[in-house]
């Protein structure tokens, strides 16, 4: 009896067991099983989009699902931002972010439809480019210490165009630290006050090399500085701000990063890092963005969100020591 007993509670367990297994869920299909979206916050034909777009090709390759680029500009990133914030945590939805999207515009903005600290998952860095100083060119400035000189005697009548936190940005906290006053035109896009640049109609405008760097060398505008810390292999005729104005702290450059929505699983957002970090080391993706000072820079998550909050925090200072008020 006492046999047959442990022979029937053996059977049972087993059976038990089997039925759990059973009842456990299959295993989902593995993550990508559908295009992807990702929103560049900026217009077509900008930094954002050329490098965006680069990377989501790169990737697609990786993640065997193609990534299908929509650009919303606006409210200087604010509305493309605010899209992917109340998308869902699924993977299917990214942002190619930048420091306007996630570092500048809480100091910029009285108020934002998120929480730009809570509302985003890191995902990725993708590089960074510095920013060139230049003017039209019928403005008589032929360095950016005369360009100062100008705007000393006249102060307010220096026109410069912005379509961006780090293009306004970098203005105001040139004009601040040189002691001058200049008169912001806002633009939608930075396509756009490129246009107005080099037709006159404005007459300084601080973009990054995607922009600026082709108008330059083709001699449409004038390039007066660069504003990194040191000179730009890719043009280093230009001085850096510090050098053509003997100044020792300036230095402001415009980073692209991807984010999907707070929540998004761990295991898909390691999944994208490694898309993202393949894409970063491809040799052709580095020599098609050399051109214009872009380098690139992988690393986990991890990395990203340190970044983004040292970064706010670099932002909130410079735009309160420029003096540029909330809107």
């Amino acid at each position: 009896m006492r046999f047959a007993s442990r022979c029937l509670a053996a059977l049972a367990a087993t059976l038990l067991g089997s039925a759990a297994a059973l009842a456990q869920p299959a295993p989902g299909p593995a993550y990508p099983t559908k295009p992807i979206k990702a929103i560049v916050p900026f217009a077509p034909g900008s930094a954002t989009d050329q490098i965006g777009r680069a990377f989501a090709a790169k990737m697609s390759e990786t993640l065997g699902q193609p990534i299908v680029v929509e650009n919303k500009p606006g409210v200087n990133g604010m509305l493309g931002a605010a899209d992917v914030a109340k998308a869902a945590p699924d993977g299917y939805t990214l942002l190619i972010g930048t420091n306007s999207t996630n570092a500048a515009l809480k100091s910029l903005m009285k108020s934002l439809p998120y929480d730009q600290d809570t509302a985003f998952a890191p995902v990725g860095y993708l590089g960074q480019v510095p920013l060139i100083v230049a003017v039209n060119n019928e403005v008589p400035a032929k360095n950016l210490r005369e360009l100062v000189d100008m705007a000393k005697a006249k102060p307010g009548h220096v026109t410069f165009a912005s379509a961006s936190t780090s293009q306004l940005v970098s203005t105001e906290m040139l004009a601040s630290m040189a002691g001058v006053k200049m008169t912001n035109v806002p633009y939608k896009s930075g396509p756009a006050a490129m246009t107005d640049l080099i037709g006159g109609q404005v007459m300084m405008f601080t973009a990054d090399f995607a922009v600026m760097l082709p108008q330059v060398k083709g001699g449409k505008v004038r390039g007066l500085a660069v504003t990194s810390a040191k000179r730009s292999a890719a043009i280093p005729e230009l001085p850096t701000v510090n050098e053509a104005l003997g100044l020792k702290d300036y230095e402001l450059i415009a980073y692209f990063a991807a984010f999907a929505p707070a929540g998004t699983p761990p295991d898909v957002i390691a999944r994208l890092n490694r898309a993202i970090n393949a894409a970063a080391s491809s040799k052709d993706l580095q020599e098609k963005f050399a051109p214009i000072g872009f380098v690139v820079d992988p690393g986990p998550p991890e990395a990203l969100a340190q970044r983004t909050r040292t970064e706010t925090a670099k932002w909130a200072k410079a735009i309160k020591e420029a003096g540029i008020e909330p809107q």
